[in-house]
């Protein structure tokens, strides 16, 4: 009787611990439950845009983000085909305003199709990097289609690359992928970038114009400082230093 009534308390505290483990799961998981998904969609594309550019040799070159009119990110873009191919992602979108700031997000889609036999599927990473004032004109009309109403190619690599010595620069849009999936590629020609309303009204309160957004007549809410935060770092890094790769230790909160 006695060795029962000292493991008793013993049980009674591994008992409660696990009681306040599993309600403390059950805290974070209705935590991240209550984000709406443009929340959600923000902290992926700041995740999606630092890890491209931890990777020197495959990231965006400093020369385009410092030159970038606008930059938009689509995690986990979606191409699915069977028979006839198709794409569909979710992202957010923010230009540079007359001031030189970047302004709030703007949530957009793209959709597209390919032709072709193909079987299979694939989530990629994108990333647009606007890269001229026209192509700047053609995202703030919220609707526009890539290699018909805006020329695009796919964007050189490489943090230390000659971006702007390069026949890509010349494309109003520059695009970058990082394929998880069986394919190889991507080739967004005739994919249609335009403003998601519904998200757009969950992230403001209210329907606002993609023009209003990129142009910096809205103020950015404080979930989108993460994403924010991540287009600072990596457009200003050439612009200060006045080189193409960066210099250890020096802050980035000029860019601004």
């Amino acid at each position: 009787m006695t060795r029962i009534n000292s493991a008793l308390p013993r049980c009674l505290l591994v008992l409660g611990a696990g009681v306040l483990l599993l309600t403390s799961m059950g805290w974070s998981a209705d935590d991240d439950k209550d984000r709406s998904d443009i929340d959600k969609r923000l902290d992926a594309s700041a995740k999606v845009l630092n890890e491209i550019m931890a990777t020197p040799d495959k990231a965006i070159p400093d020369k385009v983000m410092s030159d970038a009119k606008c930059v938009a990110v689509i995690p986990s873009m979606v191409k699915i085909a069977v028979g006839f191919g198709g794409s569909h992602g979710k992202g957010v979108a923010t230009c540079r305003t007359e001031d030189g700031r970047w302004s709030a997000p703007a949530p957009i889609t793209i959709t597209g199709g390919s032709w072709g036999l193909q079987l299979g599927g694939q989530a990629v990473d994108l990333v647009m990097v606007v890269t001229n004032e026209d192509g700047m004109q053609h995202l703030l009309s919220s609707k526009f289609k890539l290699g018909a109403d805006a020329s695009a190619a796919a964007g050189p690599v490489g943090r230390d690359a000659a971006a702007d010595t390069d026949v890509k620069m010349r494309a109003e849009v520059l695009t970058y992928s990082r394929a998880r999936g069986i394919f190889a590629g991507i080739d967004l020609n005739g994919s249609v970038v335009t403003q998601d309303k519904d998200e757009t009204r969950i992230l403001y309160g209210t329907f606002v114009p993609f023009s209003d957004i990129l142009g910096g007549k809205v103020p950015a809410r404080g979930a989108s400082e993460p994403f924010l935060a991540a287009i600072r770092k990596y457009s200003g890094q050439a612009k200060e230093h006045g080189e193409l790769k960066p210099a250890a230790g020096v802050s980035n909160t000029a860019s601004r």
